[in-house]
Protein backbone atom coordinates (compact mmCIF):
# COMPACT_ATOMS: atom_id res chain seq x y z
CA UNK A 1 0.00 0.00 0.00
CA UNK A 2 1.52 3.49 -1.23
CA UNK A 3 2.15 5.08 1.80
CA UNK A 4 0.13 8.86 0.80
CA UNK A 5 -2.69 5.72 0.32
CA UNK A 6 -2.13 4.68 4.02
CA UNK A 7 -2.08 8.16 5.43
CA UNK A 8 -5.22 9.26 4.19
CA UNK A 9 -6.64 5.88 5.42
CA UNK A 10 -5.72 6.47 8.68
CA UNK A 11 -6.68 10.01 8.73
CA UNK A 12 -9.98 8.84 7.46
CA UNK A 13 -10.16 6.48 10.34
CA UNK A 14 -10.18 9.74 12.84
CA UNK A 15 -12.24 12.18 11.05
CA UNK A 16 -14.96 9.09 10.75
CA UNK A 17 -14.46 9.58 14.89
CA UNK A 18 -14.02 12.86 15.58
CA UNK A 19 -17.14 13.83 13.12
CA UNK A 20 -19.32 11.36 15.34
CA UNK A 21 -17.82 12.66 18.83
CA UNK A 22 -18.56 16.66 18.31
CA UNK A 23 -22.35 16.75 19.14
CA UNK A 24 -21.57 14.65 22.31
CA UNK A 25 -18.28 17.01 23.32
CA UNK A 26 -20.14 20.54 22.13
CA UNK A 27 -23.85 19.24 23.28
CA UNK A 28 -23.84 21.65 26.13
CA UNK A 29 -23.32 24.83 23.60
CA UNK A 30 -25.24 23.21 21.37
CA UNK A 31 -28.43 23.35 24.06
CA UNK A 32 -28.41 27.02 25.22
CA UNK A 33 -28.00 27.69 21.38
CA UNK A 34 -31.53 25.61 20.78
CA UNK A 35 -32.89 26.45 23.74
CA UNK A 36 -32.54 23.69 25.28
CA UNK A 37 -32.73 23.33 29.14
CA UNK A 38 -30.68 20.24 29.93
CA UNK A 39 -27.97 18.67 27.70
CA UNK A 40 -29.76 15.76 28.63
CA UNK A 41 -32.45 16.16 26.35
CA UNK A 42 -30.32 16.93 23.36
CA UNK A 43 -28.80 13.24 23.50
CA UNK A 44 -32.13 11.53 22.04
CA UNK A 45 -31.25 13.72 18.80
CA UNK A 46 -28.15 12.04 17.93
CA UNK A 47 -29.22 8.37 18.13
CA UNK A 48 -30.10 8.49 13.95
CA UNK A 49 -26.48 9.05 13.63
CA UNK A 50 -25.35 5.84 15.45
CA UNK A 51 -28.10 3.49 14.00
CA UNK A 52 -27.22 4.48 10.37
CA UNK A 53 -23.50 4.04 11.47
CA UNK A 54 -24.90 0.56 12.50
CA UNK A 55 -27.27 -0.81 9.66
CA UNK A 56 -25.67 1.52 6.88
CA UNK A 57 -22.81 -0.62 7.17
CA UNK A 58 -24.39 -3.48 5.80
CA UNK A 59 -24.61 -1.91 2.03
CA UNK A 60 -21.68 -0.11 2.63
CA UNK A 61 -19.75 -3.60 3.05
CA UNK A 62 -21.67 -4.88 0.21
CA UNK A 63 -20.91 -2.05 -2.01
CA UNK A 64 -17.27 -2.64 -1.00
CA UNK A 65 -16.46 -6.07 -2.15
CA UNK A 66 -18.70 -5.88 -5.28
CA UNK A 67 -18.43 -2.29 -6.68
CA UNK A 68 -15.13 -1.14 -5.18
CA UNK A 69 -13.20 -0.07 -2.41
CA UNK A 70 -11.85 2.81 -3.81
CA UNK A 71 -14.85 4.35 -4.70
CA UNK A 72 -16.28 3.93 -1.78
CA UNK A 73 -14.08 5.62 0.29
CA UNK A 74 -13.97 8.41 -1.93
CA UNK A 75 -18.13 8.36 -1.29
CA UNK A 76 -16.75 8.44 1.93
CA UNK A 77 -14.62 11.71 2.54
CA UNK A 78 -17.03 13.32 0.11
CA UNK A 79 -19.78 12.44 2.17
CA UNK A 80 -18.45 13.78 5.33
CA UNK A 81 -17.43 16.60 4.57
CA UNK A 82 -20.96 18.03 2.82
CA UNK A 83 -22.88 16.12 5.68
CA UNK A 84 -20.37 17.94 8.31
CA UNK A 85 -21.15 21.39 6.66
CA UNK A 86 -24.92 20.60 6.98
CA UNK A 87 -24.66 20.41 10.44
CA UNK A 88 -23.38 23.35 11.03
CA UNK A 89 -26.05 25.26 9.08
CA UNK A 90 -28.84 23.54 11.12
CA UNK A 91 -31.12 25.86 13.72
CA UNK A 92 -33.05 23.86 15.46
CA UNK A 93 -32.92 20.45 17.39
CA UNK A 94 -34.59 18.13 14.44
CA UNK A 95 -32.93 19.97 11.84
CA UNK A 96 -29.52 18.75 13.78
CA UNK A 97 -31.12 15.24 13.98
CA UNK A 98 -31.37 14.98 10.01
CA UNK A 99 -28.27 16.50 9.59
CA UNK A 100 -26.08 13.86 11.96
CA UNK A 101 -28.65 10.86 10.34
CA UNK A 102 -27.27 11.69 7.10
CA UNK A 103 -23.88 12.25 8.53
CA UNK A 104 -24.11 8.88 10.43
CA UNK A 105 -24.86 7.04 7.10
CA UNK A 106 -21.97 8.32 5.43
CA UNK A 107 -19.68 7.28 8.47
CA UNK A 108 -20.94 3.73 7.88
CA UNK A 109 -18.56 3.33 4.74
CA UNK A 110 -15.05 3.61 6.82
CA UNK A 111 -15.31 0.49 8.87
CA UNK A 112 -16.24 -2.16 6.62
CA UNK A 113 -14.40 -0.60 3.52
CA UNK A 114 -11.56 1.02 4.88
CA UNK A 115 -10.11 -1.52 7.40
CA UNK A 116 -10.12 -4.32 4.77
CA UNK A 117 -9.12 -2.39 2.31
CA UNK A 118 -5.81 -1.09 4.60
CA UNK A 119 -4.97 -4.67 5.33
CA UNK A 120 -5.39 -6.91 2.44
CA UNK A 121 -1.63 -7.11 1.81
CA UNK A 122 -0.28 -6.69 5.54
CA UNK A 123 1.84 -9.16 6.36
CA UNK A 124 1.19 -8.25 10.13
CA UNK A 125 -2.38 -7.27 10.48
CA UNK A 126 -2.51 -6.61 14.07
CA UNK A 127 0.15 -4.03 14.23
CA UNK A 128 -1.54 -2.15 10.77
CA UNK A 129 -4.95 -2.15 12.32
CA UNK A 130 -3.83 -1.21 16.07
CA UNK A 131 -1.68 1.72 13.89
CA UNK A 132 -5.09 2.67 12.05
CA UNK A 133 -6.76 1.95 15.98
CA UNK A 134 -4.45 4.62 17.30
CA UNK A 135 -5.50 6.76 14.92
CA UNK A 136 -9.49 6.41 15.01
CA UNK A 137 -8.76 7.18 18.41
CA UNK A 138 -6.50 10.12 18.08
CA UNK A 139 -9.71 11.44 16.32
CA UNK A 140 -11.36 10.77 19.41
CA UNK A 141 -8.97 12.99 21.54
CA UNK A 142 -9.34 15.40 18.62
CA UNK A 143 -12.24 15.87 18.98
CA UNK A 144 -12.47 16.82 22.63
CA UNK A 145 -9.45 19.05 21.84
CA UNK A 146 -10.52 20.84 19.18
CA UNK A 147 -13.98 21.02 19.86
CA UNK A 148 -13.74 22.58 23.43
CA UNK A 149 -11.73 25.29 21.85
CA UNK A 150 -14.08 26.02 18.65
CA UNK A 151 -16.64 26.10 21.35
CA UNK A 152 -15.15 28.80 23.32
CA UNK A 153 -13.27 30.66 21.10
CA UNK A 154 -15.49 30.40 17.91
CA UNK A 155 -18.79 28.60 18.81
CA UNK A 156 -19.80 25.50 18.30
CA UNK A 157 -20.02 25.63 14.70
CA UNK A 158 -16.84 26.05 13.46
CA UNK A 159 -16.37 22.71 15.18
CA UNK A 160 -17.71 20.95 12.29
CA UNK A 161 -16.88 23.43 9.59
CA UNK A 162 -12.72 22.81 9.76
CA UNK A 163 -13.03 19.01 9.67
CA UNK A 164 -15.51 19.07 6.82
CA UNK A 165 -12.94 21.15 4.75
CA UNK A 166 -10.78 18.48 5.61
CA UNK A 167 -12.26 15.96 4.75
CA UNK A 168 -12.74 17.64 1.19
CA UNK A 169 -9.47 17.56 0.74
CA UNK A 170 -8.77 14.23 2.08
CA UNK A 171 -11.20 13.12 -0.82
CA UNK A 172 -9.20 15.01 -3.77
CA UNK A 173 -6.08 13.35 -2.53
CA UNK A 174 -7.41 9.96 -1.86
CA UNK A 175 -9.32 10.31 -5.67
CA UNK A 176 -5.82 11.37 -7.54
CA UNK A 177 -3.36 9.06 -5.54
CA UNK A 178 -5.25 5.88 -4.22
CA UNK A 179 -4.08 2.74 -6.44
CA UNK A 180 -6.73 1.32 -9.05
CA UNK A 181 -8.75 -1.61 -8.01
CA UNK A 182 -7.81 -4.08 -10.66
CA UNK A 183 -11.22 -5.27 -9.93
CA UNK A 184 -13.29 -5.63 -7.30
CA UNK A 185 -12.72 -7.71 -4.32
CA UNK A 186 -15.26 -10.57 -4.83
CA UNK A 187 -14.57 -11.04 -8.41
CA UNK A 188 -11.31 -12.15 -7.25
CA UNK A 189 -10.94 -16.47 -7.24
CA UNK A 190 -7.91 -16.39 -5.29
CA UNK A 191 -8.79 -17.98 -1.52
CA UNK A 192 -6.96 -17.01 0.87
CA UNK A 193 -8.83 -18.56 4.31
CA UNK A 194 -9.78 -21.92 4.81
CA UNK A 195 -12.09 -22.27 7.82
CA UNK A 196 -14.45 -25.35 9.23
CA UNK A 197 -18.39 -24.33 8.56
CA UNK A 198 -18.68 -24.63 12.50
CA UNK A 199 -15.56 -22.89 13.54
CA UNK A 200 -16.64 -20.35 11.10
CA UNK A 201 -20.09 -19.67 12.60
CA UNK A 202 -18.99 -20.00 15.98
CA UNK A 203 -16.27 -17.36 15.67
CA UNK A 204 -19.08 -15.25 14.15
CA UNK A 205 -20.96 -15.44 16.64
CA UNK A 206 -18.13 -14.61 19.12
CA UNK A 207 -17.41 -11.76 17.21
CA UNK A 208 -20.89 -10.66 17.03
CA UNK A 209 -21.30 -10.99 20.94
CA UNK A 210 -17.88 -9.44 21.83
CA UNK A 211 -18.55 -6.31 19.05
CA UNK A 212 -22.01 -5.42 20.70
CA UNK A 213 -20.27 -5.45 24.67
CA UNK A 214 -17.12 -3.65 23.01
CA UNK A 215 -19.26 -1.16 20.98
CA UNK A 216 -21.98 -0.57 24.24
CA UNK A 217 -19.06 0.19 26.45
CA UNK A 218 -17.37 2.57 23.79
CA UNK A 219 -20.54 4.53 22.83
CA UNK A 220 -21.09 4.94 26.77
CA UNK A 221 -17.71 6.29 27.71
CA UNK A 222 -17.11 8.33 24.26
CA UNK A 223 -20.32 10.08 24.36
CA UNK A 224 -20.56 10.10 27.97
CA UNK A 225 -16.97 11.06 29.66
CA UNK A 226 -17.19 14.90 28.85
CA UNK A 227 -19.99 15.48 31.46
CA UNK A 228 -19.08 12.92 33.35
CA UNK A 229 -15.60 14.38 33.87
CA UNK A 230 -17.57 17.82 34.02
CA UNK A 231 -19.20 16.45 36.77
CA UNK A 232 -16.56 14.63 38.49
CA UNK A 233 -13.74 17.29 38.79
CA UNK A 234 -16.75 20.17 39.50
CA UNK A 235 -14.57 22.58 40.88
CA UNK A 236 -11.32 21.41 40.19
CA UNK A 237 -11.88 22.01 36.33
CA UNK A 238 -14.96 24.10 34.47
CA UNK A 239 -13.20 26.18 31.08
CA UNK A 240 -14.56 23.60 28.45
CA UNK A 241 -10.67 23.96 27.06
CA UNK A 242 -9.41 22.85 30.26
CA UNK A 243 -12.07 19.92 29.83
CA UNK A 244 -11.68 19.44 26.17
CA UNK A 245 -7.74 18.94 27.00
CA UNK A 246 -7.90 16.71 29.99
CA UNK A 247 -10.63 14.65 27.91
CA UNK A 248 -7.99 14.48 24.62
CA UNK A 249 -4.83 13.66 27.17
CA UNK A 250 -6.93 10.64 28.60
CA UNK A 251 -8.13 9.22 24.88
CA UNK A 252 -4.34 9.65 23.66
CA UNK A 253 -3.14 8.06 26.43
CA UNK A 254 -5.73 5.30 26.23
CA UNK A 255 -4.95 5.23 22.12
CA UNK A 256 -1.49 3.66 22.52
CA UNK A 257 -2.88 0.65 23.91
CA UNK A 258 -4.16 -0.17 20.32
CA UNK A 259 -0.87 -0.07 18.75
CA UNK A 260 0.69 -2.70 21.83
CA UNK A 261 -2.58 -4.53 21.71
CA UNK A 262 -1.70 -5.29 17.72
CA UNK A 263 1.85 -5.90 18.41
CA UNK A 264 1.01 -9.20 20.71
CA UNK A 265 -1.89 -9.91 18.52
CA UNK A 266 1.01 -10.47 15.66
CA UNK A 267 2.53 -12.78 18.76
CA UNK A 268 0.47 -14.47 21.11
CA UNK A 269 -2.91 -16.26 21.66
CA UNK A 270 -6.03 -14.07 20.71
CA UNK A 271 -8.38 -15.55 23.21
CA UNK A 272 -6.36 -15.15 26.68
CA UNK A 273 -5.12 -11.78 25.44
CA UNK A 274 -8.86 -10.51 24.53
CA UNK A 275 -10.14 -12.03 27.84
CA UNK A 276 -7.80 -10.70 29.77
CA UNK A 277 -8.53 -7.15 28.98
CA UNK A 278 -12.40 -7.32 28.97
CA UNK A 279 -12.07 -9.00 32.69
CA UNK A 280 -9.47 -5.62 33.46
CA UNK A 281 -12.98 -3.25 31.89
CA UNK A 282 -15.14 -4.94 34.82
CA UNK A 283 -12.50 -4.41 37.52
CA UNK A 284 -11.90 -0.78 36.73
CA UNK A 285 -15.31 0.39 35.68
CA UNK A 286 -16.47 -1.11 39.22
CA UNK A 287 -14.07 0.90 40.91
CA UNK A 288 -14.40 3.83 38.76
CA UNK A 289 -17.94 4.13 40.00
CA UNK A 290 -18.00 5.99 43.16
CA UNK A 291 -14.45 7.29 42.34
CA UNK A 292 -14.56 11.32 42.32
CA UNK A 293 -11.57 14.21 41.33
CA UNK A 294 -8.05 12.89 40.26
CA UNK A 295 -8.80 9.60 41.56
CA UNK A 296 -11.58 9.14 39.32
CA UNK A 297 -9.51 10.72 36.58
CA UNK A 298 -6.53 8.14 36.80
CA UNK A 299 -9.39 5.37 36.95
CA UNK A 300 -10.74 6.63 33.90
CA UNK A 301 -7.76 6.75 31.67
CA UNK A 302 -7.40 3.10 32.44
CA UNK A 303 -10.83 1.83 31.76
CA UNK A 304 -10.44 3.67 28.46
CA UNK A 305 -6.91 2.06 28.10
CA UNK A 306 -9.15 -1.06 28.61
CA UNK A 307 -11.96 0.29 26.08
CA UNK A 308 -9.19 1.29 22.79
CA UNK A 309 -7.43 -1.87 24.07
CA UNK A 310 -10.18 -4.26 22.84
CA UNK A 311 -11.68 -3.03 19.57
CA UNK A 312 -8.55 -4.00 17.41
CA UNK A 313 -9.73 -7.75 17.99
CA UNK A 314 -12.74 -7.61 16.44
CA UNK A 315 -11.49 -6.19 13.01
CA UNK A 316 -7.75 -8.97 13.42
CA UNK A 317 -10.24 -11.82 13.34
CA UNK A 318 -12.45 -11.06 10.70
CA UNK A 319 -8.42 -10.77 8.65
CA UNK A 320 -7.78 -14.13 10.20
CA UNK A 321 -10.86 -16.30 9.75
CA UNK A 322 -12.48 -14.53 6.76
CA UNK A 323 -11.39 -14.60 3.27
CA UNK A 324 -10.67 -10.89 1.49
CA UNK A 325 -13.19 -11.27 -0.87
CA UNK A 326 -15.95 -11.36 1.95
CA UNK A 327 -14.53 -9.24 4.54
CA UNK A 328 -16.40 -6.05 3.62
CA UNK A 329 -19.41 -7.92 3.41
CA UNK A 330 -18.94 -10.02 6.96
CA UNK A 331 -17.37 -6.67 8.82
CA UNK A 332 -20.71 -4.93 7.91
CA UNK A 333 -22.78 -7.29 9.04
CA UNK A 334 -20.96 -7.52 12.47
CA UNK A 335 -20.45 -3.73 12.75
CA UNK A 336 -24.57 -2.91 11.92
CA UNK A 337 -25.70 -5.89 14.56
CA UNK A 338 -23.38 -4.22 17.29
CA UNK A 339 -23.40 -0.54 17.06
CA UNK A 340 -27.18 -1.02 15.58
CA UNK A 341 -28.01 -2.62 19.23
CA UNK A 342 -25.36 0.22 20.91
CA UNK A 343 -26.76 3.16 19.42
CA UNK A 344 -29.68 2.64 22.04
CA UNK A 345 -26.93 3.25 24.77
CA UNK A 346 -26.66 6.72 22.97
CA UNK A 347 -30.52 7.05 23.07
CA UNK A 348 -30.49 6.71 26.67
CA UNK A 349 -27.65 7.94 27.91
CA UNK A 350 -29.27 11.42 28.60
CA UNK A 351 -32.34 10.10 30.29
CA UNK A 352 -30.23 7.67 32.62
CA UNK A 353 -28.01 10.01 33.96
CA UNK A 354 -30.64 12.11 34.43
CA UNK A 355 -32.87 9.61 36.61
CA UNK A 356 -30.05 7.44 38.05
CA UNK A 357 -26.69 9.31 37.77
CA UNK A 358 -23.17 8.12 36.80
CA UNK A 359 -22.54 5.83 39.54
CA UNK A 360 -24.73 3.49 37.94
CA UNK A 361 -24.32 3.90 34.52
CA UNK A 362 -20.60 2.80 35.39
CA UNK A 363 -21.89 -0.07 37.18
CA UNK A 364 -23.94 -1.06 34.58
CA UNK A 365 -20.64 -0.96 32.26
CA UNK A 366 -19.05 -3.35 34.73
CA UNK A 367 -21.82 -5.29 34.27
CA UNK A 368 -21.56 -5.27 30.01
CA UNK A 369 -17.92 -5.76 30.41
CA UNK A 370 -18.44 -9.22 32.76
CA UNK A 371 -20.66 -10.85 30.07
CA UNK A 372 -18.21 -9.53 27.23
CA UNK A 373 -15.69 -11.75 29.11
CA UNK A 374 -18.09 -14.30 29.60
CA UNK A 375 -18.81 -14.17 25.20
CA UNK A 376 -14.74 -14.34 24.87
CA UNK A 377 -14.44 -17.87 26.07
CA UNK A 378 -16.73 -19.47 23.69
CA UNK A 379 -14.38 -18.64 21.32
CA UNK A 380 -11.90 -21.62 19.47
CA UNK A 381 -8.28 -21.70 20.63
CA UNK A 382 -5.87 -21.55 18.60
CA UNK A 383 -5.09 -24.95 18.94
CA UNK A 384 -8.64 -25.92 17.84
CA UNK A 385 -8.32 -23.85 14.61
CA UNK A 386 -5.27 -25.62 13.65
CA UNK A 387 -6.39 -29.15 14.02
CA UNK A 388 -9.82 -28.08 12.21
CA UNK A 389 -7.51 -26.91 9.48
CA UNK A 390 -5.40 -30.03 9.42
CA UNK A 391 -8.23 -32.02 9.44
Amino acid sequence: MPKLTSLLLNVGHALDHLFLLIFATAVGAIALDFGVRRWEDMMPFTVGAFVLFGIGSIPAGRLGDLWGRRRMMVVFYVGMGLSGLLVAATQSPWQMAVALTLMGAFSAIYHPVGIPFLVQRSKTPGLTIGINGLAGNMGIALAALSTGFWVQYFGWRMAFVMPSLLSLVCAWLFWRHAPQEASAPAKKNNTSVHLPKNLAIRTLLVMIGSAITTSVLFNFTTNGNAQLLAERLQGLVNEPVMIGALLACMYAVASFAQVAVGRLIDRVPVKPLLFSIIAAQAVIFLLAANASGWLWYAAAILYMVTVFGAIPFNDVMVVRYIDDSLRSRVSGTRIAVSFGFSSLVVYLLGPMVKQQGFATLMLVMSCVAALGALIVLWLPGEAQMRMARQS
